[in-house]
């Protein structure tokens, strides 16, 4: 039970208790003004961003449409491909060349990459090689120079491209190596029945052109990306006993399944329970394919993404279930077919605890986040038991066929969560990291929550509260260690071992304490969600982002902006005493409770009092009684004895000290 709550102020002190200042120290300001003055963000506002943190009136952004054809040749383990590429500029620049990317040029041994971080390079090829760049004019092509740097390619034009909507169609023709196994996230990987090609990263890509750099040409060292947003029909001819699976619907399934599978296909969209539509048997049979000799192409089709990848096998078991979303229209506007989760994984991985239980996985995972936040555009959901590079994709992701238990619904739902941070809030991931992992990992920490009435919670991996699944203890050591980067550093920046402990860990528990400290489930999700909507396909940035939150959430949050994402703070309360006060002949009076604050990071704090009787009285000290102090004195109506006082008794601040949060004041005499 709860006493009644008629009486409560807060009082800066005066008394000589409170007189002298503290000595100055790390954590103890002389001044709160470097907490709580004005906040200024890296990118201004403009007509294409506004000051409520959505797109502005003059927002734009360019568009890449591929058409894209791959051929595999398991016996060099090369990829040949050709693509055509129409580009709209939308910007109000004309533009005199254009930049793609050429990731495959990662794995050339004169790369800066190679020389950067050598330990991502197991395996070195001649990256992409480039046999042909044309542009298109009135239906003619016409050969143009490039000139590679590292991981880009430019293009000069022999006639600038006006903005305003205007279009170029460029082709490419190119082949690579295909890497070994891990191969930075592509990959070709033996198994006991054949090799599992996982492609990524595989043609050349346009760079994003937009209002705050022009072209952002960071090289690829390895890490993360940054595309614009199109649509993509691509075709894949591998061998004829091989299965492919990828980004997107596959438009001709009637080309490369049998009957037998386009039946179990159709028998999956109907059910929630996954179906086999290769089976461990059908690996070893020869008439499970539609065809026994010379070679298949798959082609799919996907819609507003930024990329696309796939994966491609002899080896592959695959199953599905329907996803309970409303269907999408077919390529060209056909009849809108049932959307999947799917799972394709070597025999090896198949097991109770393991496999069987990938699509699982991932049909609660695209289902919550979509019912959640926002949702899911895209037509299937695929989990690939590969290698184990951990990577995501529009509508595919490469997990690990080994993994099981918790870590294979923690990797699944952490991959699948990527399709919203950052496939579809399309955050730079190479310059700001922490918007899309530390996003993604915070909705995947309710998701493990979610499932199966908390099967696999509380989250507690590499990426989030690694040591005790308790993330206001665990993220102390990061928050102190004098060499940690803050989750404004950019991405490439962050030592390797602190990226899943900032950049993870300390980005997702920032928006935990946001939504359950600081503003309540109640005004967070809704500005969240409206934060998802507004940037859903376009580019944002952290200026945005904290902008959008502020404005919709009708907070002021530059104090938590400041302290968690441009700073290491922690916040730091103690408790200074109890005094009690008679105010009337009857006996009637307070209770003062004096609070201490030495933190820079000015989080409410709950401040409880447990009486005697077994009641409490609980008041939330909010961030703006610091602004002018570092102690007060709090006074409650006096209910009798007390048995303790405690700041923060559920223990969900990251204070790294607890001594003195706990009082346990004599009774009343």
């Amino acid at each position: 039970m709860r006493a009644p709550l008629a009486f409560f102020c807060l009082i800066a002190s005066t008394g000589s208790a409170f007189a002298a200042p503290p000595a100055p120290s790390q954590t103890m300001p002389l001044s709160m003004r470097a907490v709580f003055d004005t906040l200024v963000l890296p990118d201004a506002i403009s007509s294409y961003r506004s000051g409520s943190g959505r797109p502005g009136p003059d927002y734009w952004q360019n568009r890449a449409d591929y058409r894209i054809k791959a051929r595999i040749d398991p016996a060099h383990h090369r990829l040949d491909g050709s693509e055509a590429i129409t580009y709209i500029n939308n910007s109000p620049d004309t533009l005199g060349e254009i930049w793609l990317q050429l990731d495959q040029n990662l794995y050339r041994t004169d790369s800066r990459s190679w020389i950067a971080y050598p330990d991502w390079h197991p395996d070195h090829t001649d990256g992409a090689v480039i046999e042909r760049v044309t542009i298109e004019e009135n239906g003619k092509e016409k050969p143009v120079p490039f000139r590679i740097s590292d991981t880009r390619m430019q293009i000069v034009l022999p006639a600038p491209l006006a903005g305003k909507g205007h279009r170029i169609v460029l082709h490419v023709a190119w082949h690579h190596t295909i890497p070994g196994p891990w191969g930075g996230r592509t990959a070709v990987t033996p198994v006991h029945d054949g090799e599992i090609y996982e492609i990524a990263q595989w043609y050349p890509r346009l760079a994003v052109y937009d209002d705050l750099r022009g072209w952002d040409t960071l090289p690829y060292l390895g890490q993360e990306f940054y595309l614009e947003y199109g649509s993509f029909d691509y075709a894949v001819t591998v061998p004829w006993n091989y299965t492919v699976v990828g980004s997107g619907a596959l438009t001709n399934p009637q080309d490369v399944l049998t009957s037998t599978e386009r039946k179990r296909l159709a028998q999956a969209a109907q059910s929630d329970r996954r179906v086999l539509i290769r089976t461990a048997q059908d690996i070893d049979d020869p008439q499970s394919h539609l065809a026994r000799t010379g070679e298949k192409t798959w082609r799919f089709h996907m819609d507003n993404t930024r990329d696309v990848a796939f994966a491609a096998s002899p080896a592959f078991i695959w199953d599905a279930a329907r996803l309970n979303l409303p269907a999408l229209p077919a390529p060209g506007g056909g009849t809108p077919r049932p959307r999947l989760a799917m799972s394709v994984y070597p025999r090896e991985g198949a097991g109770p605890e393991a496999w069987d239980r990938s699509t699982e996985y991932v049909k609660h995972a695209i289902e919550y986040f979509s019912e959640q936040w926002y949702p899911y555009p895209w037509p299937n959901a695929v989990n690939l038991g590969g290698h184990g590079a951990g990577m995501e994709y529009p509508g595919i992701v490469f997990d690990g066929w080994k993994d099981r238990d918790d870590v294979l619904f923690w990797i699944t739902t952490h991959e699948l969560g990527h399709g919203w941070f950052p496939m579809i809030v399309g955050s730079n991931e190479r310059r700001h990291a922490f918007m899309d992992e530390g996003f993604n990992t915070f909705i995947d920490a309710y998701a493990s929550q979610h499932f199966n009435h908390g099967e696999f919670a509380p989250k507690k991996d590499a990426e989030f509260a690694p040591e005790t699944g308790d993330p206001a203890r665990d993220i102390v050591p990061v928050l102190t260690a004098g060499d940690a980067p803050t989750l404004m550093m950019p991405s490439e920046l962050v030592p390797e071992k602190y990226r899943h402990k900032v950049t993870y860990f300390k980005g997702a528990y920032g928006l935990m304490l946001l939504r359950e400290t600081i503003l309540g489930p109640e005004r967070f999700d809704p500005a969240f969600r409206a934060y998802i909507r507004s940037w859903a396909f376009k580019h944002p940035t952290p200026s945005d982002f904290f902008r959008f939150m502020s404005s919709a959430a009708g907070e002021d949050l530059g104090w938590f902006w400041r302290g968690w994402y441009f700073r290491n703070w922690w916040p730091q309360y103690r408790l200074e005493g109890v005094e009690r006060h008679d105010t009337a002949p009857e006996g009637a009076g307070t209770v003062s409770i004096g609070v201490k604050n030495e933190g820079k990071l000015v989080l409410p704090v709950l401040l409880r009092v447990v009486w005697q009787d077994g009641s409490h009285t609980d008041r939330q000290i909010p961030t703006e009684a610091w602004a002018l102090h570092t102690r007060l004195q709090i006074a409650f109506p006096d209910h009798g004895p007390i048995r303790t006082v405690a700041l923060d008794p559920d223990r969900h601040l990251p204070m790294p000290d607890r001594e003195g949060t706990v009082l346990t004041p004599a009774s009343r005499p």
